[in-house]
């Protein structure tokens, strides 16, 4: 091999090799920044008390003002993935306890917390949907009725990633779709080439798997985690069903307009009809053959929770009953059928997705019950003190849906809805209002790849750049945001939550 040839085969090695590093040193930088924050609220003097409009002061202890410190920290870590995002997690507690923040027996409470096992056992139902072949089925069924027709199929994918949001979790739901919409790139004949086809299937399946997953608590974390902190917090509990009445309307109507603008308005399909894709599809179908009695059994009792948890407020008997309760049940009848095994559980439930969401538990409550998160709610207050309920409702709407594009979105709910109940509670603004606009901003993140798993599974087909789904995700952000708006003014009050409280 003559040098030319060498010099041209050892030239990728060498920028890849220099772009790991590079990647290595920002990590460093990345590091060093969140320990140097926390440092600085270390070492700072004891800060200003925050004055609210009646003029009562509150202080900020020692405790909270490290608890700030932590959540900077946290929220870079989690941000440029410094460390596994568990990993991070399991940090938090360790500064905690070793900084005396809080005892280490509170600190590490929440990674046991009902909520976090609600999310454990939300997941491995979603395996076993996946694992049964239902979702498979699922999917093959919806094309073969929804025919040729580009646009219909566009609409078809979205409607069958929300629906299968209601009983799985989302970043599951969007990795069961991957392989469907590939199939249907190929029958497309743009599979290798980005195309306004693919770009509106699989940015909009990311759009869709965060608007169905608001409508009930089996989609995504950031529910359960939501009520968990609304019942410490204020001491109302909200039942499956009630929650699910309430979010409905804004996941559907959020699905239907993201099929509306991305296939009307951003990306127009080149082709209107795939040709020979339901002839296909009905091949594959009929190969499949009849239903299987592990597909039923998923099934009947997938259904079986979700009425348990629907008709639970109804039932004295059960009424009391921790929500996690069902769903760990579940979990266990799946393991006594041999439908799991201790392989599925070392190797497909996502530990490190589990371990975050005990993380942004911890970080939350510490906030809270050191005071940090009423000092920096009252310092924020002053901007919302003279404005109108709307305005202030919209301003919270923007924070969750900014931050849920940076962390992952139960963090951004464990850090945000604290700060926005206790300002809710001075400007006399119904609190559950409050959870139903942070929950529905939380589960939109439209602009950031790292704003949810969805975002990134999507952006492995790659069919649009990070900058192109930026880019769409600006006017969908400010659309997300007049939506909340409508639903303040008309909707939710119609359901029977009014805006302001006496």
């Amino acid at each position: 091999m003559n040098n030319t040839t060498q010099a041209t085969v050892g030239a990728p090695a060498k920028v890849e090799q220099l772009k790991s590093l590079s990647e290595e040193w920002r990590r460093i930088a990345f590091a060093i920044l969140g320990i140097a924050l926390f440092a600085l609220f270390y070492f700072l003097p004891e800060l200003p008390p925050a004055i609210d409009p009646s003029g009562k002061s509150f202080e900020l202890s020692r405790e909270a003002q490290l608890s700030i410190g932590l959540f900077l920290l946290a929220g870079i870590w989690w941000v440029f993935e410094v460390i596994p995002i568990g990993v991070t997690s399991l940090t938090i507690g360790v500064v905690q306890a070793a900084f005396m923040i809080r005892p280490a027996k509170e600190a590490f409470a929440t990674f046991m917390d009902p909520s976090v096992l609600f999310i454990l056992g939300s997941l491995l139902l979603g395996i076993a949907f996946t694992k049964a072949g239902v979702t498979t089925r699922l999917a093959f069924k919806m094309l073969s009725i929804v025919g040729e027709d580009s646009r219909k199929i566009l609409l078809g994918v979205y409607m069958v990633t929300m629906v299968l949001t209601l009983v799985m979790a989302h970043t599951a739901v969007a990795a069961t779709m991957f392989p469907l919409m590939l199939v249907i790139m190929s029958m497309y004949g743009k599979e290798d080439v980005p195309s306004n086809f693919g770009k509106a299937m699989f940015i909009g399946m990311a759009y869709a798997a965060g608007a169905g997953s608001m409508i009930t608590l089996l989609g995504a974390a950031r529910g359960p985690v939501a009520l968990g902190f609304f019942k410490e917090f204020t001491g109302i509990n909200i039942g499956f069903l009630e929650y699910t009445l309430t979010m409905a309307p804004f996941g559907i109507v959020m699905v239907l307009i993201t099929w509306f603008l991305l296939c009307y308005v951003f990306f127009k399909p080149e082709q209107k009809q795939i040709a020979g894709l339901k002839r296909k599809v009905e091949e594959v179908y009929s190969q499949m053959g009849p239903m299987t009695g592990k597909e039923i059994f998923v099934i009947v009792l997938a259904l079986a929770v979700v009425a348990i948890l629907a008709t639970q407020q109804f039932i004295p008997a059960i009424k009391d009953m921790n929500r996690s309760i069902p769903m760990l049940v579940a979990a266990i009848i799946m393991f006594l059928t041999k439908l799991f095994t201790v392989e599925d559980l070392e190797k497909s439930v996502p530990w490190n997705i589990v371990l975050l969401f005990g993380g942004a538990m911890s970080i939350g409550t510490a906030l809270w019950v050191t005071g940090a998160a009423e000092w920096m709610a009252v310092h924020w207050l002053a901007m919302f003190q003279n404005a109108h309920w709307l305005i202030f409702v919209v301003a919270i709407a923007f924070l969750v849906i900014v931050m849920t594009n940076f962390i992952m979105n139960v963090a951004a709910i464990a850090i945000t809805l604290p700060v926005a109940l206790v300002i809710a509670g001075y400007l006399g603004v119904n609190p559950y209002l409050i959870l139903y606009a942070s929950l529905a901003m939380a589960a939109l993140p439209y602009m950031l790849l790292v704003g949810a798993a969805p975002n990134a599974i999507a952006y492995q087909s790659k069919q649009f750049t990070p900058g192109q789904f930026f880019m769409v995700g600006i006017p969908f952000t400010i659309l997300a945001l007049v939506m909340v708006a409508i639903f303040a003014l008309v909707v939710w009050p119609l359901l029977g939550i009014p805006a302001l409280v006496k």
